[in-house]
């Protein structure tokens, strides 16, 4: 156990926050493209986070925490807690690129890393914190 985590919990958390993220990351580029979409790299950034958050609510919801709760209880607070990564979603890369002019990769994987350690603690901790039995 790690930090007082199971194993299997920690294993579902982190096979669904990989595909949420992967999600984020491929749709953020698609996003980015100008032949394709073309949005500006904050634009894609939110944009990707809002499909990646829909992904990762339902598949901890009922695969990672295995919650009895309700959604009108768990969703207002994970929505809190995707505000939360919106804000940062929006903020890294307007500071990484628009006031240090990093490429656009940078600010993206600097998400990637934050979202997923701030998620584990606020879901486990507060979102689906009542659950059934572990499957």
């Amino acid at each position: 156990m790690i930090a007082g985590f199971e194993p299997k919990l920690l294993m579902r958390f982190g096979l669904i926050g990989i595909a949420a993220t992967a999600l984020y990351a491929a749709l953020a580029i698609v996003f980015m493209n100008r032949e394709w979409v073309g949005l500006t790299v904050v634009q894609a950034s939110l944009a990707a986070y809002a499909a990646a958050a829909l992904f990762s609510y339902l598949a901890h919801k009922f695969v990672t925490f295995v919650s009895s709760g309700r959604h009108r209880t768990e969703a207002p607070r994970f929505l809190l807690l995707t505000a939360t990564g919106l804000a940062v979603a929006y903020i890294t890369p307007a500071l990484l690129t628009g006031m240090l002019g990093l490429p656009g990769i940078v600010p993206l994987l600097v998400t990637c890393i934050l979202i997923p350690v701030l998620n584990l603690l606020v879901l486990h901790r507060w979102v689906f914190a009542e659950r059934k039995s572990d499957p």
